[in-house]
C-alpha cells in the first residue's frame, strides 16, 4: 500500500521556500564583514611570513593563495547567502532558510515559541539591518532571522509578540 496522498505531506510533497528575501543591504554588510575578517587572516599570515627568519618560499605562496580565497569569499558568499536566505512568519509558524555552502531550513510551530529578541551591532546599524532570534522549546536551538531591514525587524518583532501573546499553551 502506498502512503502516497496519506495525510496532508505525502510522498511527493515539496515544502516551498519561505517567502520573504533579507535586506538588500545585507550584501553590503556580509562583504565589509568578510573583508575585514579575511583581511586580519592574509595580514596576519602575510606579517608572520615575513617576520619569521628563514621562512621557506612556498610559505609565500601558501599567503598568496589564501589571499586569493579570501577574495574570491568577499566577493561570492554575500552574493550566494542573499539569494539563499529566506524567512517567513506566519500565524502558526517561523520558517527560515540559511547558509551559503550547506543549506539549513528551520521551522517552528507558533506555539513553540519562548522569546523574541532583536540585535543590532554598530555595523548592522551603519547598513540600517537588524537581525531577530526567535527562542523555542526545541533542542535544535534559537532560529535567527539575520540581516533584515532594520523596520521590518521591529514590526517583525511586534507581530511575533502578538501572535505569541495570543496562542495559548506556554512553549514547553
Amino acid at each position: 500500500m502506498s502512503d502516497e496522498g496519506a495525510g496532508p505531506v505525502g510522498r511527493g510533497a515539496v515544502l516551498r521556500a519561505p517567502a520573504h528575501r533579507v535586506s538588500p543591504q545585507a550584501i553590503g554588510f556580509w562583504t565589509v564583514s568578510a573583508l575585514m575578517g579575511d583581511a586580519v587572516l592574509v595580514g596576519g599570515a602575510a606579517v608572520a611570513w615575513l617576520v619569521v627568519p628563514g621562512a621557506p618560499g612556498w610559505v609565500g605562496l601558501v599567503v598568496l593563495l589564501l589571499a586569493v580565497v579570501a577574495v574570491a569569499h568577499v566577493v561570492l558568499m554575500p552574493r550566494i547567502r542573499y539569494r539563499v536566505h529566506r524567512w517567513e512568519v506566519t500565524d502558526t509558524a517561523v520558517h527560515t532558510r540559511e547558509g551559503w555552502i550547506g543549506r539549513e531550513t528551520r521551522i517552528a510551530p507558533i506555539s513553540r515559541v519562548q522569546t523574541v529578541d532583536s540585535r543590532q551591532g554598530a555595523l548592522m546599524r551603519m547598513f540600517g539591518l537588524a537581525s531577530i532570534t526567535v527562542t523555542t522549546a526545541s533542542a535544535a536551538g534559537p532560529i535567527t532571522v539575520d540581516c533584515l531591514d532594520a523596520e521590518t525587524a521591529a514590526h517583525v518583532v511586534a507581530r511575533l509578540t502578538a501572535i505569541t501573546a495570543a496562542t495559548e499553551g506556554d512553549a514547553t
